[in-house]
C-alpha cells in the first residue's frame, strides 16, 4: 500500500485564548501546509506572539485543538532572547545550533561534544562562522562575551542559531528587528534558500513582499488567511472593504426606504395601509442593523504642521568629522582615534524629504545630533537657515520621563491646554480612557512610540529628525505616519532602514560612509540599483557626487586641468574604462538572466511536485495500485529535480 503524502503539518481548530477578563484570541483556525510561507500580521497587542507561544507549548489555549505533523521539528525566534552570560559568540552559537530543533536542551558542553560530529564537526563550524559573519558579526566578536552584547547583537545571535539548526517549522517573531539593509537582504536571499515552512510574524513590509505566499491577519481577536505577499493582501482587504462599504451603504438605503414607507403608509389614515406599515415595522426590526465597516488604519489621526515658515536653505553642513574618544585606536596603533565619519557636507533644501542610510555603527545617529547642535564635530560646521524649527524624535525616546503619567507628560510641555483638550488629542493617537493615567515606563514599546510622535507633533517644528521612528510601530501606525509625512509642508530626515517607507517617502537618500555621503536622487529601488553597480551620481548641475568602489570607499571624480598631453591621456583611460563598464554590465545582465531562469526552474519544478502530491491524494489514484505507483514514481522524479533545480540556482547566486 502506498502512503498518501500528507501535505498539512499544522491544523489549528477554534482555538480561544483569554488574559483575565479580556480575550485576545477567538474560534482561531488555520492550517499550514509544508514549504508555506506565511506572515503573520496585525496591531500591537493583537495576539501574534501569544499564537507562536501556544504552538510551540509555552502557553495553553483556553480551549480548541492544535494538530501537527508526526516528528515536526519546531524552531521559535522569540523578540528576546536570553543567552548564559559568560560564553563567547561563536561557541553560543554552536551549542544553540547543535541542539535538535523541536526543543532546546541543555547548553553544557557534552551537548555540544556530543552532536559536533553527527553534524559533521568542522563543515558545522564553518557554516557558523559564516552566518555570523553575514549576520554582521566581526571575526574578533566570535571570543567576545555575550553578556557585553548590545539587545540588537542578543538578536542576530539567536536568529543565527535558528537558521543553523533548520528545523522543518521556523517561527520567527520581528527577526528584521536591528538588522541594517545589506544583513536584511542577506537574511531575505537565505529564507528564499530554506526548504522548510515559515511563520514570520513582522511589520516589515518590504520583507514581507519578499519572504511569504500567504498572510494570516490577526484583528479583533479573528484571523483571517489572504493568499499572496503583503502587498496583494493590502490590495485584496482594500477591495473587501470597499465592497462591505458599499454593502452597508446599500443596507442603510433600504433601511431608510423602508422607514419612508412606513411613515407614508401611516400618514394616510386607511386601515389596508396601516396592516401594511405594522408588516414592514414587523420585518424591519427583526432586520439586523449593519456596522459601518472600519480601516484599522482610520483610529489614528496624525497630521504634523508647522508654525513657520522656513526659508529655502535649511541645513548646510561642510567636512564634518567625529571620533569618540578611544574609537579605533587600540585596533590601529594610532594615538588618535579612527573617525566614524569624515568629510560629511550636506545642502538640505526647504521640503526635501531625505532619508539617511548606512552601515550599522556608521554614525547617522551621531549626525543627527551633531546638526541639532548636541554634539560638537571634531572638524566641519552646520548651519541652520532662516526660521528653521527642528524637531527631534529619538528612537530611544530619552525626551520621556518614565514617572509621568502619560497624561501628565504631555501637559508638561502644552501647558496652556486643559486637560479635555489633551485626552482628546491623545484619544486621536489611541490613549483612551484609563490609558492616559498610565506611567510612561510602563507603556510598551509602539505606545511609547506613539506618545514621542505626538509630541514631536504638537512641537509645530518646520524641520522634522527622526532616528528609526517606524521600529516599534505596527503596520497601520507605519501607514498613517507615512501618509502624514508625505503631506508635511516643511522639510523631514529620516534615519531608517525601512525599505517600504525608503521607497516611498524620499524625494532623495543620502548613504553615510566613513568617507563622506553618497547621494542618490530617488527612493529604495533606484539607490539599491545604483548602489550594487556603484554608480556616479551627479547633481543636476552635472557635478559628481561620488562612487563607491569594490571596497566600498568613497571617491571624488578627478578633473585634470593639466595640458593637452594629460588630457589625451584621461581621454584613453576614459574610454577604457567605458568599455570595461560595458563587458562587465553584459556579463552582470547575463548573469542575471541566467538566475532568473534558474528561478523560474525552480518555480516551475515546485508546482510540479506540488501537482503530482496533490495527485497522490486523490482517491481515484491512491485507490488504483497501478496510478498510485505511476503517479509515486513520477513524484520521485520531480523531487529530484526539485533539489537539482535548487542547487542550480543557490550556485548563480
Amino acid at each position: 500500500m502506498i502512503k498518501c503524502y500528507i501535505m498539512n503539518i499544522i491544523s489549528v481548530r477554534e482555538l480561544n485564548k483569554t488574559f483575565g477578563i479580556e480575550p485576545v484570541l477567538e474560534n482561531v483556525s488555520f492550517t499550514v501546509n509544508k514549504g508555506d510561507r506565511v506572515g503573520v500580521v496585525g496591531p500591537n497587542g493583537a495576539g501574534k506572539s501569544t499564537l507562536f507561544k501556544i504552538i510551540v507549548g509555552e502557553l495553553a489555549a483556553d480551549s480548541g485543538e492544535i494538530a501537527t505533523a508526526k516528528d515536526l521539528t519546531v524552531g521559535y525566534l522569540k523578540q528576546r532572547e536570553h543567552f548564559p552570560e559568560g560564553n563567547a559568540v561563536l561557541d553560543t552559537l554552536m551549542m544553540l545550533g547543535a541542539e535538535p530543533a523541536a526543543k532546546r536542551g541543555s547548553l553544557a558542553g557534552s551537548t555540544l561534544a556530543e552532536r559536533f560530529e553527527e553534524l559533521h564537526g568542522y563543515s558545522f563550524e564553518r557554516a557558523a562562522k559564516g552566518i555570523l559573519i553575514s549576520l554582521g558579526f566581526a571575526e574578533s566578536m566570535f571570543a567576545q562575551a555575550v553578556g557585553s552584547l548590545s539587545g540588537g547583537e542578543k538578536t542576530r545571535l539567536a536568529l543565527g542559531a535558528m537558521l543553523l539548526r533548520e528545523p522543518d517549522l521556523m517561527l520567527l517573531d520581528e527577526p528584521t528587528n536591528h538588522l541594517d539593509i545589506p544583513t536584511l537582504k542577506w537574511l531575505e536571499g537565505y529564507l528564499k534558500g530554506y526548504r522548510g515552512t515559515l511563520m514570520i510574524i513582522s511589520h516589515d513590509r518590504y520583507f514581507l513582499d519578499r519572504c511569504v505566499g500567504r498572510i494570516f491577519e490577526i484583528e479583533g481577536c479573528r484571523l483571517k488567511c489572504y493568499e499572496g505577499n503583503y502587498t496583494k493582501y493590502k490590495e485584496t482587504k482594500a477591495l473587501q472593504y470597499e465592497i462591505d462599504l458599499k454593502h452597508y451603504q446599500q443596507q442603510m438605503e433600504e433601511i431608510k426606504r423602508q422607514e419612508e414607507l412606513i411613515a407614508r403608509y401611516k400618514g394616510r389614515g386607511t386601515e389596508k395601509l396601516a396592516k401594511r406599515a405594522h408588516s414592514r415595522e414587523m420585518r424591519l426590526s427583526h432586520m439586523e442593523k449593519p456596522e459601518r465597516p472600519v480601516m484599522l488604519s482610520e483610529s489614528l489621526k496624525m497630521n504634523f504642521q508647522e508654525k513657520l515658515i522656513s526659508g529655502n536653505d535649511v541645513v548646510f553642513a561642510e567636512g564634518l568629522s567625529f571620533a569618540y574618544p578611544g574609537a579605533g585606536a587600540a585596533q590601529s596603533g594610532a594615538a588618535d582615534p579612527a573617525p566614524l565619519f569624515r568629510n560629511v557636507s550636506l545642502d538640505i533644501k526647504k521640503q526635501d524629504r531625505i532619508c539617511l542610510v548606512g552601515a550599522n555603527g556608521i554614525g547617522k545617529t551621531t549626525l543627527l545630533k551633531i546638526i541639532l547642535g548636541q554634539i560638537r564635530p571634531d572638524t566641519g560646521y552646520v548651519r541652520l537657515g532662516q526660521n528653521v524649527i527642528p524637531g527631534y524624535y529619538d528612537q530611544e525616546q530619552r525626551g520621556l520621563d518614565p514617572e509621568s503619567t502619560v497624561l501628565d507628560e504631555l501637559h508638561r510641555m502644552y501647558f496652556k491646554y486643559d486637560q479635555t483638550d489633551l485626552r482628546k488629542i491623545l484619544g486621536s493617537f489611541l490613549f483612551r480612557g484609563d490609558d492616559v493615567f498610565k506611567k510612561v515606563g510602563d507603556l510598551a514599546g509602539g505606545e511609547k512610540a506613539r506618545l514621542a510622535l505626538l509630541k514631536l507633533m504638537m512641537s509645530g517644528a518646520n524641520l522634522l529628525i527622526f532616528d528609526e521612528p517606524t521600529n516599534h510601530l505596527d503596520i497601520a501606525a507605519k501607514e498613517v505616519f507615512e501618509e502624514a509625512i508625505m503631506h508635511f509642508p516643511g522639510t523631514v530626515l529620516i534615519v531608517s532602514h525601512d525599505r517600504y517607507l525608503l521607497q516611498h517617502v524620499p524625494t532623495a537618500i543620502l548613504e553615510l560612509t566613513a568617507d563622506g555621503i553618497i547621494k542618490y536622487p530617488g527612493q529604495y529601488d533606484y539607490y539599491e540599483e545604483k548602489h550594487d553597480k556603484g554608480t556616479v551620481l551627479c547633481h543636476e548641475n552635472g557635478e559628481a557626487e561620488g562612487v563607491s568602489d569594490q571596497n566600498g570607499k568613497n571617491t571624488e571624480n578627478a578633473v585634470n586641468s593639466g595640458g593637452s598631453g594629460a588630457a589625451t591621456e584621461s581621454r584613453l583611460q576614459g574610454a577604457e574604462a567605458f568599455r570595461a563598464k560595458k563587458q562587465a554590465d553584459a556579463a552582470a545582465r547575463k548573469a542575471a538572466k541566467r538566475l532568473a531562469e534558474a528561478e523560474e526552474a525552480v518555480t516551475r519544478a515546485e508546482d510540479t511536485v506540488r501537482r503530482l502530491e496533490n495527485e497522490l491524494c486523490k482517491p481515484e489514484v491512491f485507490g488504483d495500485a497501478s496510478k498510485a505507483a505511476e503517479t509515486a514514481k513520477a513524484l520521485e522524479e520531480a523531487k529530484k529535480a526539485l533539489d537539482d533545480a535548487y542547487w542550480n540556482w543557490m550556485e548563480l547566486q
